[in-house]
């Protein structure tokens, strides 16, 4: 069933001492608004810890699928080949992938290959791009540029998440460790009996952070995400971090999945105004904030039940599922 309704999301989510997001520029610190201290966490993550919930809940739907059906495949995978990916429509629906004809000489061969992003008709891309978002949840969600040497064409999706930044600024913390074992025998001599390897781990103590959400009901209807997709996608929101623990990323937890549906397709309000009505204060009494009970998420002044709903008037209703 197609999606007939705007929506705007917010999501509150905390981390205690561990690394939600290092990067890899800055020696896998936690990253950081360099100006304001504040935390920053990439939608990519976030994007990633949907996509592993998905691939792990759907995981025997895809061994044993529907006749003809495998809607929860995840398109970008760790060590994935993406040309291969693509291949699959291609090789499905019988398409011709190639569609070049032998080429004499190594500048012709050289001229074929920059020519494969352009090959087949157009007819071709747009049936391969569709069986990708039919088979594809990540496709159909959030998109995909697949127009690499096997041209399935480009996908803009439905569903798109800002960066999460965190209330309060940070503190990032670095931790020395020691390793009391080797890998060889060369490393142990080498050492001459001290073992005691040095390394680093790095650490926010805690951070609340929030990133805001958007899915519009004209993206899905090309893509075909529908309500089903949509409840998938607020489950994997709310649990994804219950199924992502290491001791990188210390305790992380969902906190707050607050969704505004519009009646109509357009929008009955702007998402800014809509987000701007969510504050989070921070106790008078609490100088360094330790956990999310130093916090109190409140919409136009009051607290909002988990599971609960209430019509906000215009067109537009909140409901907290997380």
């Amino acid at each position: 069933m197609s999606l007939s309704n705007r929506y705007d999301f917010v999501l509150l989510f905390d981390v205690k001492d561990g690394n939600p997001n290092g990067d890899p520029d800055a020696g896998n610190l936690p990253r950081l608004d360099a100006e304001t201290g504040h935390g920053l966490v990439t939608d990519v993550a976030l994007k990633r810890k949907v996509r592993n919930f998905v691939a792990m809940t759907k995981e025997q739907d895809l061994r044993d699928p529907q006749p003809g059906e495998k809607r929860f495949e995840i398109y970008v995978r760790e060590k994935s080949i993406l040309n291969q990916q693509n291949q699959r429509a291609y090789s499905a629906l019988k398409l011709d992938a190639e569609n070049l004809e032998p080429v004499p000489d190594e500048a012709s061969e050289k001229k074929a290959i920059k020519e494969k992003k352009r090959k087949g008709s157009g007819d071709d891309v747009n049936k391969a791009r569709d069986w990708m978002c039919q088979n594809f949840f990540d496709v159909r969600t959030f998109g995909a540029v697949m127009s690499t040497e096997v041209n399935c064409g480009q996908v803009r999706g439905p569903v798109q998440l800002t960066f999460a930044r965190s209330v309060d600024p940070i503190v990032a913390q670095e931790h020395s460790i020691t390793r009391m074992a080797v890998t060889t025998e060369a490393e142990a001599e080498k050492q001459s009996g001290d073992n005691r390897t040095m390394g680093r781990k790095h650490t926010v103590p805690y951070g609340l952070y929030m990133a805001h959400g958007f899915v519009s009901s004209f993206l899905a209807k090309q893509t075909g995400f529908g309500e089903d997709d949509l409840a998938l996608l607020w489950q994997a929101l709310a649990q994804m971090f219950e199924h992502d623990r290491s001791a990188a990323r210390g305790e992380m937890s969902t906190r707050g999945l607050y969704v505004f549906r519009h009646d109509s397709e357009l929008g009955n309000a702007p998402a800014h105004a809509l987000f701007e009505r969510i504050k989070i204060m921070r106790a008078e009494s609490v100088d360094v904030p330790r956990s999310f009970d130093d916090y109190a998420v409140l919409f136009d002044g009051n607290s909002i039940g988990a599971g609960s709903e209430q019509s906000l008037g215009n067109g537009v209703a909140l409901q907290r599922l997380a």
